[in-house]
């Protein structure tokens, strides 16, 4: 981006206080950040997670995606019960939820299923989980810089109200979704395909909700019925709305009377797209973002039976971002492995969710029936960096790919594997790319991984 440089890139320790020495550092909070931190923490390093906002969670409570999508198989028997066949970490936090009452059971997403937590319960688990594993978490503090010796992290420069300091590290998982520490040293990433990304949304939450009404009419599928996409471009036709995209989904939260609304689709006010790296289109991507959704607010008001006094709870802390910056990796993952269901003696997980692309007036779903395919451990190493891993949306992948690689369960599982791994190279001395990826699925399944 010509207007803005991300390097930063010091090849000695910078006259600024040293923080703390450690083994691991995890940058990042999300759902790759919790599961890397509480992974390496629990396997006895002294790990570290930095955390640019109070919280833990990422896109899932900062941007109020709201769901643990990428557990069950799809099916097109529409009596099918949910398969769930991811586990490990992901069926931890989740059961660590329930225990909460923070999340639902099973819920209908087309042609397979998916669960809605609640946000405040999920920075909660989070906060419980780093803590029992002696993970120093920072919050309100970011990267700004790395510390290299040739191909090697040193260490990072972080800042917040207080300052610049320095973090002195072993090992790095890079959690940050937007590839953060690998664009700071300036290592090889792309933008989606040829620079086309995902659109981000806006996601927000109504009560006030008569649920027996909403679903008498709506059903029983959070994914909306053909009536409630004809009523939005008979809306938008008749000129009482411009709403921009037709297909919506709509969840019932943990919260009596409550609904999650994944609904709007953001575009430049001149029909570009917006990249939210860049801070102005971020901005764009939240003021009108806002705006939609009084408008879609407004059209379920008027339009879907339940909904008529409802009312906007609130909004995410900030767009749901679903693509940035993707590492150039050891391995891609392909369009064509996810298509095709390609199994893996490498994987570090397994992937039923679609491919699920958003662009346009609406998403496009392509199903993986009965089936799922492996992400292969070398898709989060990067082709440069000795000491660096990456887990989470970040990783090699297609554009096509991503859209279905990207989503929470995966997320916790790539965090997984990301802080097994980097303990792994630690004791052995070695180099993230050269550890055996065996013993790194071992570990995973001795956790309740399924390979």
């Amino acid at each position: 981006m010509k207007d803005w440089k991300i390097v930063r890139r010091f090849e000695a320790v910078p006259d600024l206080p040293v923080l703390a020495e450690v083994d691991v550092l995890v940058i990042g909070g999300g759902a790759a950040g919790v599961a890397a931190a509480e992974t390496a923490g629990r396997m006895g390093k002294n790990t570290w997670l930095i955390e640019k906002y109070g919280f833990c969670g990422g896109a899932a409570v900062a941007g109020l995606s709201g769901t643990i999508c990428g557990m069950y198989m799809a099916s097109d028997d529409p009596d099918t019960q949910p398969e769930q066949v991811v586990f490990g970490f992901t069926e931890r936090f989740r059961q660590a939820l329930a225990d909460k009452g923070g999340v639902t059971g099973p819920q209908r997403y087309g042609k397979t299923y998916t669960v809605t937590h609640d946000p405040l319960i999920w920075r909660e688990v989070a906060d419980d989980f780093l803590e029992h594993a002696g993970v120093t978490t920072l919050f309100h503090t970011a990267v700004t810089g790395v510390i290299m010796d040739g191909d090697t992290f040193e260490g990072v420069v972080i800042e917040s109200n207080a300052g610049q300091s320095v973090i002195l590290t072993k090992m790095i998982v890079d959690a940050s979704g937007d590839a953060a520490v690998i664009a700071r040293a300036g290592m090889d990433h792309y933008f989606g395909d040829d620079g086309r990304i995902q659109n981000p949304t806006m996601f927000f939450r109504i009560a006030g909700v008569d649920m027996d009404k909403y679903l008498e009419y709506y059903g029983d599928d959070t994914i909306c019925p053909p009536k409630v996409t004809e009523n939005i471009l008979s809306a938008n036709q008749k000129g009482e709305y411009d709403l921009p995209r037709h297909k919506i989904w709509i969840f019932p939260t943990t919260r009596p009377g409550e609904l999650m609304v994944n609904a709007t689709r953001l575009a430049g006010q001149d029909g570009r797209m917006l990249n939210v790296i860049d801070p102005k289109d971020f901005t764009e991507a939240e003021v009108f973002g806002r705006r939609q959704v009084r408008g879609y607010a407004k059209f379920l008001n008027n339009y879907v039976p339940g909904c008529e006094t409802s009312y906007v709870v609130d909004t995410g802390i900030e767009v749901g971002i679903r693509q940035t910056r993707s590492i150039v990796g050891v391995e891609m993952l392909s369009n064509d492995d996810v298509v095709n269901c390609r199994k893996r003696g490498d994987s570090i997980c397994r992937t039923p969710w679609p491919i699920e692309l958003h662009s346009g007036d609406k998403p496009k779903l392509h199903w993986l029936i009965d089936d799922y395919y492996d992400v292969p451990f070398n898709t989060l190493v990067p082709v440069v960096g000795e000491n660096i891993i990456v887990a989470g949306r970040c990783l090699s992948a297609e554009h096509e790919a991503l859209a279905s690689a990207r989503v929470t369960a995966q997320c916790f599982e790539y965090g997984h594997a990301a802080g097994i791994a980097a303990v792994k190279a630690i004791n052995e001395n070695t180099r993230i790319r050269d550890i055996s990826v065996d013993e790194v699925r071992k570990e995973m399944i001795a956790n309740g991984s399924k390979l």
